[in-house]
């Protein structure tokens, strides 16, 4: 019998098939049992509508045959067949899609789906195959035909025997390379794990035979191999059922079986929408963060099903980075999938779906930090720094989003406190948010630059993080009230009550000399407003602040941007008046004095000393 030969476009589609157009060989199996419930699918609905044909579920099923002696594979089904036109049709022409036809013939009704076209997923077999069969026969057809096709060159068709109605499609696996593993395919276990993985949640049982081990009777020792047929996947996912029938230990050993995470989830969202776009999703919030969650290895997203067939491992469209620590399942029926269902077209449905997982998210980490502050302190713990990116990331696009789930140290609280907390407890004269950065809560407490904000009993926030100051810097204000820094060189607290003395003549001289001896590296030398108990510190005046100085003279491309320093001198302080006295009489010793303060002022900013052994002599020098 003389070949058939495909049509131009599908010799060529084809050819890339088998040159791997799939970035994953093993989604050939995906493809080939979801074909199958589709054809089970189709006897369901003319069910429907043919008084004459009756369905019972329990009589349909998919089945998987490995062969090793014979290097075969065969996916079963139970469903609807295909006659000998049907075979030409759907399978000599990949374009043509037989489901793609029955779909269209019934899409009035939009109550009900097809996952695929037969004929594009089908020939994803041929990347693991040097021979195909497709053995199949019609519902209400005596008649069985036989496919059989070894690639591009074309294809035969012939009578057949087939007991039932149904499809055989029987892969030749081919021959494992120094590339390509392909005897995994023949593998029991490396089989069930692939269904379990892709194909868990097909609504029929997939089926196959597996040989097990066990004592013979009578005997104490001595086993013997049987036979037993094996239903492969749960059918049913959890994220199709009533909420009312999950307990918490269904979410949390789903979570488990999942591989989300090693760690108990501190918060389960369930959801079940249907609209314009309709979805179910299982969402997760994990306590505790992943090795490489800061790593540019670490791979963000959800896993992606349409109608039960899983399309990605990892759908990254579907969630925000700054919500990339989320782990789940969505699951819809309303996605646009392309020729090989692993990449999704960025359509309408997909982006609707993405902004509704945004807002429920949101609303139920809302939910969390006012019902359940202490897991979510757990969370902030792992996560806020995720957060506090997200509204520092694209120029402060989603900080609105963001900001009422941000947590700071409160100076009076001794706690985390929200920026709505910090508000609620302002004084009516108090102008500003205060904030002070540094490495830790206990160094910011004793920074000299807090003394005439906590002197007024204002609440200072404590950034440690090497990210809060430019989250701040975004943020900019917070309902209306400005974000200033403890170390800005404008505190907007009146002079008058800081009880201050005035700059005199005397003072201007000193200061003047002093910037001179220090020259470029401070901008200004001046009397203090801020300082009550200690001699000296830095504030900064301008958008960077030292301790932005400091994170970003630690990154890679670091361009020696500096923050605009003054050094503030105490002028009710002891140390003072030996300035004013080196002054007028000894100017070496003034100079003496000029550097250790200075040097001092960088040791309590956490700043290095420009040079240690220098600072070192003139101690020495002053205890002489």
């Amino acid at each position: 019998m003389a070949k058939k030969q495909f049509k131009a476009e599908s010799k060529r589609l084809l050819d890339l098939m088998i040159n791997s157009i799939y970035t994953n060989k093993e989604i050939f199996l995906r493809e080939l049992i979801s074909n199958a419930s589709d054809a089970i699918d189709k006897i369901y609905y003319r069910a429907l509508t043919d008084e004459n044909l009756s369905f019972d579920k329990d009589s349909y099923f998919i089945k998987i045959t490995p062969d090793r002696e014979n290097r075969t594979l065969t996916v079963s089904d139970t469903g609807i067949g295909m006659t000998k036109e049907e075979l030409e049709g759907n399978l000599g022409v990949i374009a043509r899609s037989g489901s793609l036809s029955f779909k269209k013939e019934i899409e009035k009704d939009e109550d009900y789906d097809i996952i695929g076209q037969f004929g594009v997923g089908f020939y994803s077999a041929f990347m693991v195959a040097d021979e195909v069969t497709v053995i199949s026969k019609a519902l209400g057809s005596e008649e069985a035909y036989k496919w059989v096709s070894s690639g591009p060159d074309g294809y035969n068709i012939e009578a057949a025997e087939r007991d039932s109605v149904g499809t055989d499609i029987i892969i030749k696996v081919k021959k494992s390379d120094e590339d390509e593993n392909f005897d995994q395919y023949l593998d029991q276990y490396r089989l069930r794990s692939l269904v379990k993985k892709y194909s868990d949640f097909i609504r029929y049982p997939i089926k196959m035979d597996t040989v097990s081990s066990r004592l013979k009777e009578g005997s104490e020792d001595e086993y013997e191999d049987y036979t037993e047929e094996t239903t492969l996947n749960s059918m049913v996912p959890i994220w199709r059922k009533n909420k009312n029938e999950l307990t918490p230990e269904d979410y949390e050993n789903f979570y488990m079986e999942k591989h989300f995470g090693f760690d108990q989830p501190l918060k389960h969202v369930h959801i079940s929408v249907s609209g314009a776009v309709s979805y179910n999703a299982i969402l997760y919030i994990p306590e505790k963060i992943p090795f490489d969650y800061y790593t540019r290895e670490y791979e963000k997203g959800l896993e992606l099903y349409s109608n039960g067939v899983l399309i990605m491992n990892k759908c990254a469209d579907l969630l925000p980075d700054y919500f990339s620590f989320v782990k789940g399942t969505v699951d819809s029926e309303d996605l646009s999938l392309n020729i090989s269902r692993e990449m999704l077209q960025h359509d309408r449905q997909l982006k609707i779906i993405a902004k509704n997982i945004k807002n429920k998210i949101k609303s139920e980490l809302l939910s969390m930090l006012k019902d359940d502050r202490e897991n979510y302190e757990k969370f902030y713990t792992s996560f806020g720094r995720q957060l506090k990116f997200g509204v520092y990331d694209n120029y402060g696009m989603d900080k609105e989003t963001l900001q009422d789930l941000l947590l700071f140290y409160s100076s009076t609280q001794k706690k985390l406190v929200t920026l709505d907390e910090y508000i609620a407890r302002m004084p009516e004269e108090q102008k500003y948010i205060y904030y002070a950065s540094g490495e830790t809560n206990e160094r910011i407490a004793k920074m000299p630059q807090t003394e005439l904000v906590a002197d007024k009993g204002y609440e200072i926030l404590y950034l440690t993080d090497d990210v809060d100051e430019f989250t701040i810097n975004i943020l900019m204000n917070y309902q209306e009230k400005e974000f200033r820094s403890v170390s800005s060189d404008d505190l907007g607290i009146e002079a008058g009550e800081t009880k201050t003395a005035e700059e005199k003549a005397e003072d201007l001289e000193l200061f003047a000399y002093m910037k001179g001896k220090l020259g470029d590296k401070v901008k200004d030398v001046k009397a203090s407003k801020r300082l009550k108990t200690h001699p000296v510190c830095l504030s900064n005046e301008g958008a960077i602040t030292i301790e932005m100085e400091k994170v970003l003279n630690t990154m890679p491309m670091d361009q020696g941007i500096k923050a605009s320093k003054i050094l503030e001198i105490n002028t009710k302080h002891e140390v003072y008046s030996a300035l004013q006295d080196a002054l007028a009489n000894d100017r070496e010793k003034l100079d003496l004095f000029t550097s250790l303060l200075y040097n001092q002022a960088l040791l309590i900013e956490g700043l290095p000393l420009e040079d240690p052994v220098e600072f070192s002599n003139r101690i020495c020098e002053l205890m002489k």
